[in-house]
């Protein structure tokens, strides 16, 4: 019914239990999710993941008959300054991430691009530079589990919240295989323009998340902000990007009973565009 290029965010739902968004998902008519496992945001992975977890989460997605196009993660602000416990536990989280990854037979793990704050710990270059490293030491990680590592950037809630940071980052990461994630909703938030993120990224975008905004707010059904789909996805046409979208309508102007429509809707008006 939608394109097949065209998925849902578990996060759309995130009001409801896994099982139950998984089978609203479903019958929708989607044949592919992002999984979201970011804590308070989404509690369909739970923070603490240890194996039981894992295997309980990967039978219910299989279970769904859906494919997993990303796991949408957190292992903690990548600029905090953090002592060897805090490093270790950070570890077994993004492994035991990694393994969810892999086992439900997503192409990527997603993480954030910094603290979820625009302030630095540090200095700008210098956050920048260790959220970089760990990025791409956590990519190396994912490569050992035959996934890849995305980040998603910008994001207006977090370190990397405008166009100047976002392209700061990816410049540090260019050639190490880590993906970008671009979010039509955190751009327009940010008073940025998704033409021009889409040109200053070119070649290097893994994946797109799609969600309305206006200037300052993020959380807009498709349709009523200002976001230019028709214009973006022309552009990403355009400049050779041959990846997926997924809604992640994580709305607040529409009622938890208005979801389910209002996914539908805006999937038939992005089918439409692609």
């Amino acid at each position: 019914m939608f394109n097949s290029r065209l998925g849902c965010s578990s996060i759309s739902f995130r009001h409801q239990d896994l099982p139950t968004a998984l089978r609203t998902i479903n019958g929708l008519g989607f044949e592919e999710i992002d999984l979201g496992a970011l804590p308070g945001v989404c509690d369909h992975v739970p923070y603490e993941l240890d194996s039981d977890a894992v295997a309980a989460v990967t039978a219910e997605v299989a279970a769904s008959g859906l494919r997993v196009r990303s796991v949408n993660g957190d292992i903690g602000d990548l600029n905090a300054v953090l002592d060897a416990g805090q490093l270790a536990a950070r570890q077994s989280h993004l492994d035991a991430l990694l393994t969810l990854t892999a086992n439900t037979g997503a192409k990527a793990l997603v993480l954030p691009c910094g603290a979820l704050g625009h302030d630095p710990v540090r200095s700008l270059d210098e956050d920048l530079d260790t959220i970089a490293a760990r990025l791409i030491g956590a990519g190396q990680r994912a490569a050992e589990f035959g996934v890849e590592l995305w980040t998603e950037s910008l994001h207006f809630l977090r370190f990397c919240w405008n166009l100047e940071r976002a392209e700061l980052l990816a410049a540090r990461l260019a050639g190490s295989g880590v993906g970008i994630v671009m979010d039509f909703s955190h751009i327009v938030a940010a008073g940025e323009d998704p033409l021009d993120y889409i040109e200053r990224h070119r070649g290097r975008i893994a994946h797109v998340h799609l969600r309305d905004a206006v200037p300052g707010n993020i959380n807009l059904s498709i349709g009523n902000g200002q976001a230019d789909f028709a214009a973006g996805l022309s552009s990403l046409a355009a400049t050779g990007y041959s990846g997926h979208f997924s809604l992640e309508l994580e709305t607040r102007d529409v009622t938890h009973d208005e979801r389910p429509a209002a996914a539908a809707k805006a999937a038939s008006f992005i089918t439409d565009l692609i």
